[in-house]
């Protein structure tokens, strides 16, 4: 009766969105934030680990494991924490981490917390909303590479250990320590050693990346490549997955770049390494093929390059110290690395996701009519269909991480994360073998998302007409 008197006109029921909509969406594509053509791109540069390396999810244990022991030997805290497993599910990448209460939080693109995504543990979840404030500063940290979601998982960890136990605890200092724990692992050499001691299983899809650069090369790109590795680890790791002459490919190598400094910083100069990996004292007046360099700065990049503006398109994994400064200072074309992509597009291809969402959409759609009557009947059916809308969004949010859902979504608004990607990357993709889906002359278009005043009124305009279709008696199974 509600829908009948609410809804005197609908369209008809072919009009809906299909749930094989979501089906387009593809784990080998690449999407465009901006517009891109292949073709007036001559250099392409990278970044190394989660770029032309992309590694399994036993390194995280692994940095995780050492961190843990770091903790406990080093800066002495409780024996006890070692019984924390490490949690693979638990943290996504670009949470935000508040130093002085030590919650980890997913914020929206408007800096909104949104419920259900709150966490000081392993084991709570607080669903209060809230608002960061952009004046917060120094306080508020947000994890944006993929290396950091060990230390997000020990974060809680040791929150959890020390309210479980009812032990008071400074989370500054606690945030602090894990930070320099985490950072001893990669300092001492750890993680470089279980990589190199184990490329077989830590490095994946090498083989693909050594396709991505014959492509290129063969048809006459530049190439090179910027890290923050040391020159043995990526030597190392690059001889396994493109062979000994790997360094055929590259026009200039640069490691041990320190970025994000390399992009901001003019000072620093170029040091040539050895081939025994030692520093040479001469000045460097160009850059060669077949050379290593150490540190520098992009400033003398370009000048002894000349490589500049949208014929230089460059990859990464972190949307901050890889992407920003070279889209946003020096206007070269910038592709992000989202492995993330992958888990993501696979659980969106589902029946169970497209049927979840259409329903969640129509829902919304019968709130926003049925909220003008004040009847106590309509007040009642308005405070069920709400419940069933929130246990709606809870359910999708489960199906891609139950604690904080998906790196690019948090209810019906785009993360932070999302809306940084959007800003800093042109093109961006699961990994650098996606390029292999596509020509060198190809044009990456942006789809048209609609504004609000433009959105479709499909979902508003429902009624008993459409209810009584199959494809919405099917959607009623999942309520």
């Amino acid at each position: 009766s509600y829908e009948l008197r609410l809804f005197p006109c609908v369209p008809p029921a072919s009009e809906l969105i299909p749930p094989g909509a979501c089906k387009t969406l593809n784990s080998a594509a690449i999407y465009a934030n901006n517009e891109v053509d292949l073709a007036e791109v001559d250099i392409y540069g990278f970044d190394y680990d989660y770029t032309l390396a992309l590694y399994s999810n036993a390194l995280n244990t692994m940095i995780y494991n050492q961190a843990r022991t770091f903790l406990i030997e080093h800066f002495k805290y409780p024996e006890e924490i070692s019984k924390y497993e490490y949690v693979p599910n638990f943290a996504v990448r670009g949470l935000h981490y508040d130093i002085q209460k030590g919650l980890l939080m997913k914020i929206d693109a408007f800096h909104y917390i949104q419920r259900g995504t709150v966490s000081c543990s392993v084991n709570k979840i607080y669903f209060t909303m809230g608002f960061l404030s952009r004046t917060q500063g120094p306080r508020v940290k947000q994890f944006m590479d993929i290396f950091s979601i060990p230390e997000m998982t020990l974060l809680a960890v040791a929150n959890d250990f020390f309210i479980t136990n009812d032990i008071e605890y400074d989370p500054v200092h606690l945030f602090k320590d894990i930070s320099e724990a985490i950072g001893m692992v990669h300092l001492k050499g750890f993680m470089y050693k279980w990589v190199m001691q184990d490329l077989g299983e830590l490095i994946q899809r090498g083989e693909e990346t050594d396709a991505v650069l014959h492509r290129l090369v063969s048809q006459g790109k530049k190439l090179f490549l910027i890290t923050n590795s040391p020159f043995s680890f990526v030597d190392k790791g690059m001889t396994h997955m493109a062979g000994k002459k790997w360094r055929d490919f590259f026009d200039v190598v640069i490691v041990q770049a320190d970025k994000p400094h390399f992009f901001t910083d003019c000072v620093k100069p170029f040091r040539r390494l050895d081939d025994n990996g030692d520093l040479r004292w001469e000045k460097i007046k160009s850059l060669d093929k077949g050379q290593i360099y150490k540190q520098g700065n992009l400033y003398d990049f370009l000048r002894l390059t000349g490589w500049r503006g949208s014929k230089v398109l460059y990859f990464g994994d972190h949307l901050y110290s890889d992407l920003a400064d070279l889209m946003l200072r020096h206007g070269w074309r910038t592709a992000a690395i989202v492995p993330e992509l992958e888990h993501e597009t696979k659980v969106v291809s589902t029946n169970r996701y497209a049927l979840s969402l259409t329903w969640l959409q129509a829902l919304t759609g019968l709130l926003e009519q049925l909220q003008v009557h004040k009847d106590q009947e309509s007040k009642q059916v308005f405070r069920e269909w709400q419940q069933e809308r929130d246990e709606l969004r809870a359910m999708i949010k489960n199906l891609y991480n139950p604690q904080f859902g998906s790196i690019f979504r948090t209810g019906h608004n785009p993360t932070y994360f999302s809306r940084r990607l959007c800003r800093f990357s042109d093109i961006y993709m699961a990994s650098l073998s996606c390029l292999l889906n596509y020509d060198l002359s190809y044009t990456f278009y942006p789809r048209r998302t609609p504004l609000q005043h433009e959105a479709p009124l499909w979902m508003d305009q429902l009624c008993t007409g459409c209810m009584k279709t199959p494809f919405l008696e099917e959607m009623s199974h999942i309520r």
